[in-house]
């Protein structure tokens, strides 16, 4: 997926969660690509994008709507992601991490801090980040060589907000989503530290921990609320 299609992917996304495009309404792609000011080739690409995650259903032959679904339905999604993920890396701790797996762990890991080492966001770093973390995620799920848990993990993927790749990034608030990717780097580094380490029940914990960084976390980093600063 290109860059630009997924920008419009992540603005889409937010858009859906603040109610800008309202459960049950029919969603054009002309109107869409007026409203965020690009064509609309990105525009269908990222709603079929959105189609896979739940967040839009078919709507006749040609249409999207937007699904209907509560916080209820996100948390529970979010919170079978969790226990899934949980599973394959205790799984994955239990066996052992091959040389391999490690080193494509630990490139994720390096790519994480480049992204973070200047100390603010860019929307370039927004696709970045999307990039390295559905590839961090999908090599633990990978390694574990389990088509089960994987099986259940994209059976639940398609739910509202349950992929690992479905993080909303808010573009107009990048001081807070900054300090939001910096717990949620360090959150992998600890999840490959428990993995190197073979300590099973305490990644299992980690990695349940971890599928709430998308929506819990917005509330813990707002009780010490930083100015926002724009890079010059």
């Amino acid at each position: 997926m290109s860059s630009g299609t997924m920008s419009v992917v992540a603005r889409l996304r937010k858009s859906i969660s603040e109610g800008v495009y309202p459960a049950g309404e029919r969603i054009a792609e002309l109107q869409v690509a007026n409203d965020l000011g690009v064509s609309r080739t990105p525009v269908r690409l990222a709603f079929r994008t959105l189609e896979q995650e739940g967040l839009l259903e078919r709507a006749g032959k040609r249409g999207f709507r937007v699904r209907a679904f509560t916080d209820a339905d996100v948390l529970c999604a979010l919170e079978v992601r969790g226990v899934l993920e949980g599973l394959a890396a205790r799984r994955l701790a239990e066996q052992g991490l091959s040389t391999a797996t490690k080193e494509r762990l630990n490139a994720c890991l390096d790519e994480g801090h480049a992204v973070l080492a200047k100390g603010h966001l860019t929307a370039e770093d927004v696709t970045r980040w999307s990039e390295l973390n559905s590839r961090f995620h999908a090599t633990i799920l990978g390694a574990t060589g389990s088509q089960v848990i994987q099986d259940a993990i994209q059976r639940n993927d398609h739910l509202p907000f349950a992929s690992a790749d479905s993080l909303i990034i808010d573009t107009e608030r990048l001081g807070r989503e900054y300090r939001k990717l910096c717990v949620a780097q360090v959150q992998h580094q600890s999840i490959v530290q428990a993995l190197a380490h073979g300590e099973g029940a305490r990644v299992e914990l980690l990695m349940r921990e971890h599928a709430y960084i998308g929506i819990r976390y917005d509330e813990l980093l707002e009780l010490d609320p930083k100015p926002e600063v724009t890079p010059e």
